[in-house]
């Protein structure tokens, strides 16, 4: 064998965000000592990846920086990869196979790549809102963005007890915003277009009932109307004629997609990066997973199809599944608010009276509790759950695995199926290794077995050993079951 066929694979992925590192991490995990490929990540951020999920909490200030990364700053090295944070991929030659890559401390270069993966994501949206931006694009003072790590320390730093703030975007981020500073003690009120909040996961009723529930913290609401002028130092005022005093703004009102560095190399976008199933866009050379992805029927702005579509494109890169493909995902949305339990999931909008599906509906405002199952051919096609804890992973376990739903409905709806009737989830001792415990802070049960070895004796000790239960607290349970379980064969 001559040493051309030797020679491992250049693949560069450009993003070092929540996608591209799995990535990385999942090539490395089939090729450990980089034998069929090298890797090159190159990250326009200035610091490791970090997990996104978890930034309300840097905003709430529950979580330190530190404990949002998903690399110590060892692993590159430790792993094969070659990391460059604080660079950008300017351009693409797909003809000669290159990326032209600018560093402001070391100036442009180009790396040729036999394997090119676009993981950019998404940029925040800045409403057309007079005063907030500046003629060169920056924002006006008292005016943060809420995506990025900077951006919540940014927050955190103006965000004081008793500061009024105004959340502009009434969506999944925003909501988790509003909560994170309402928990700091400042005055929040968020402005929303549409009628009811988080409009694309909850129906009017559950949108209802979330927003009684957060006004329980202090954060109001100003739905059906948007942001029209905001005067730095005083507040933003409305189209609807309304005002609201606010010394900190905090846009959350929606993303796009990083689709120019694709559309300037002739690549075919539309709302993201067109790609198929085995995550090639119009050049077969060149992938795109996450945010900036757009396959036929996946979720956009979710971790989970990122994840999914790191571990298929993983095993195409490697050759460790030549025969793996993205065929969508099953995703469930959990909103990440201190003292609010909410998932939604599929299909959100039809209703009790709709001739086409079994539509069975709790609405309890006055205890927060909203439960709502969208059933077709026995099989749940969607739901929302709020305030019912007890019911949300057996619920959701239903839809991701297509399993049939028990026939008390009502039962099953509030987490109080017979337990001949309840389809459980895997026990811990057939649970395979690789499955995610924590989807938090990806853990994976493995990682759990190796940190119990290793002496973590205890629930908390391992989530301090991995991080496991200290994003959204749903995975406690699970984590529990699992230390059991391993002091038990012991």
């Amino acid at each position: 064998m001559n040493a051309t066929a030797r020679r491992p694979r250049k693949v560069v992925i450009a993003g070092y965000g929540m996608a591209g590192a799995r990535l990385a991490e999942n090539i490395r995990a089939r090729d450990p000592r980089g034998e069929r490929l090298s890797v090159t990540v190159v990250g326009a951020e200035r610091h490791a990846a970090y997990n996104r999920v978890l930034l309300s909490s840097v905003v709430a200030g529950t979580l330190p920086r530190d404990a949002v990364t998903l690399h110590p700053e060892s692993w590159a090295a430790e792993h094969d990869v070659t990391l460059r944070v604080g660079a950008t991929v300017r351009g693409i030659d797909t003809a000669a196979r290159t990326v032209s890559v600018h560093d402001p401390g070391g100036g442009p270069t180009a790396l040729d790549y036999d394997a090119l993966v676009l993981a950019q994501g998404s940029s925040p949206w800045i409403p057309p809102v007079d005063g907030l931006v500046h003629e060169d694009g920056s924002l006006a003072p008292g005016v943060c963005a809420f995506r990025t790590l900077d951006d919540c320390e940014e927050i955190a730093g103006r965000a004081r007890a008793g500061t009024p703030v105004a959340v502009l975007g009434g969506g999944l981020l925003g909501i988790e915003a509003a909560r994170g500073l309402a928990g700091r003690g400042c005055r929040v009120t968020v402005v929303h277009p549409h009628s009811h909040v988080m409009e694309r996961q909850l129906d009017r009723g559950a949108g209802d009932v979330l927003a009684g529930t957060l006004a329980g913290y202090g954060i109001e609401f100003r739905t059906g109307t948007t942001a029209a002028r905001y005067v730095p130092g005083d507040g933003v005022k409305l189209d609807d004629g309304g005002y609201v005093p606010a010394d900190l703004v905090v846009v959350s009102a929606g993303v796009r997609p990083e689709t120019g560095l694709a559309a300037s190399a002739g690549l075919a976008v539309d709302r993201g990066i067109l790609v198929d199933d085995c995550m090639r866009t119009s050049d077969p050379r060149v992938h795109a997973i996450g945010d900036c992805a757009q396959h036929p029927g996946t979720p956009p702005g979710l971790v989970q199809p990122a994840w999914d579509q790191a571990g298929v494109l993983a095993d195409l890169l490697t050759g460790a599944d030549s025969a793996g493909r993205y065929r969508g995902t099953a995703a469930v949305t959990r909103l990440k608010a201190s003292g609010v339990d909410l998932a939604s999931f599929g299909d959100v909008g039809s209703e009790p009276d709709s001739p086409e599906a079994e539509v069975v509906c709790l609405n309890d405002p006055a205890r927060g509790r909203y439960a709502k199952l969208v059933l077709r051919d026995d099989l749940v096609t969607g739901g929302v759950l709020l305030g019912v804890p007890d019911a949300a992973a057996n619920v959701a376990h239903h839809y991701t695995h297509r399993t049939p739903a028990p026939a008390d409905r009502l039962a099953f709806l509030l987490g109080r199926a017979l337990p001949e009737e309840a389809v459980r989830a895997p026990s811990p001792a057939s649970m395979p290794g690789s499955v995610t415990v924590c989807e938090c802070n990806n853990v994976p049960k493995s990682g759990l077995v190796d940190a119990w070895r290793r002496g973590a004796r205890s629930v908390a000790g391992l989530a301090e050993a991995t991080r496991a239960t200290t994003g959204c607290g749903s995975c406690t349970g699970l984590v529990r079951g699992i230390a059991d379980w391993l002091e038990s064969t012991e």
